[in-house]
């Protein structure tokens, strides 16, 4: 008989978060495949136990699934663990996880900390409804067009983003899905746990030019939807320009504040307008 994948969760920060199950299932399981295993080790040291660890990441994931599959197969428990937060959740593991389930072994979620769901449930946001979308690509054209893609979604978008990238991806947000509310969480369950809350533009002043460490996840608050009344967008615009006189900048600028839709979206059908006045 095979025997049983643990997909455990570890602490974001805080120890004390570690579950009273996670520590026995470390305890009783033949093999610990960690992100970082210098890293798993302080934790394991901290609570005592003593397993044989082994290191299962991106750049090594499909020579080191197998050994951890041959182990499973071979009627051994192994506990897949991440240096912080739920396994498979913006890492690797689901791969492991998936062929697991392919071979009929038994996969075990042993659940706690998630920095994405800690922030959801703190940032004062709708949290009936929300799309964890993970890191947006580092790119600033790549980026922008992941973020449009995610434009109309209902509810509450939720990512993770890199320090040193804050304050680029939230003047893309603007730009992109317009001056919504948002939330950007760091450092949580640590010493400098740190919500900043208000519109884009507010968050992006607030970050501007200062050395954000740590762990960063953004929410951003659904768009407001556009109402069936409301006049739209094409004869919005031709209403600015043509009757009111605005430039293609300001009408866009006002359309988007009056029907909610992106900057971006805005602009674009102004010059379609534009050419069709012209």
């Amino acid at each position: 008989m095979p025997g049983t994948l643990y997909i455990l969760a570890t602490p974001i920060g805080n120890l004390e978060d570690m579950t009273y199950r996670a520590v026995r299932i470390l305890g009783e399981v033949d093999l610990i495949a960690a992100e970082d295993t210098r890293h798993s080790l302080k934790l394991l040291n901290h609570f005592g136990i003593s397993k044989p660890l082994t290191s299962y990441f991106d750049h090594n994931q499909q020579f080191k699934g197998e050994r951890i599959l041959q182990a499973l197969r071979q009627d051994k428990s192994v506990a897949l663990i991440s240096d912080a937060g739920t396994p498979c959740i913006s890492d690797p593991g689901f791969n492991l996880v998936r062929a697991a389930v392919a071979e009929g072994i038994a996969v075990v979620p042993i659940p706690g900390s998630c920095a994405a769901i800690a922030a959801l449930s703190a940032s004062g946001l709708p949290s009936d409804a929300f799309t964890f979308a993970g890191f947006p690509p580092a790119r600033q054209g790549k980026r922008r067009t992941f973020l449009g893609a995610m434009a109309a979604l209902p509810g509450t978008l939720v990512f993770y983003e890199a320090p040193h990238r804050l304050e680029d991806t939230l003047r893309d947000m603007l730009e992109v899905l317009g001056e919504r509310q948002v939330v950007v969480a760091r450092e949580l369950t640590k010493v400098y746990e740190e919500f900043i809350r208000g519109t884009v533009g507010e968050v992006l002043a607030a970050v501007a030019g200062g050395k954000v460490r740590g762990e960063v996840v953004i929410l951003v608050a659904p768009g407001e939807a556009v109402q069936e009344e409301s006049e739209p967008l094409p004869e919005l615009l031709h209403r600015l320009m043509h009757d009111e006189g605005l430039t293609v900048k300001d009408a866009a600028r006002k359309a988007a504040e009056i029907t909610g839709v992106s900057k971006n979206t805005a602009y674009t059908e102004a010059l379609r307008v534009q050419n069709s006045l012209n």
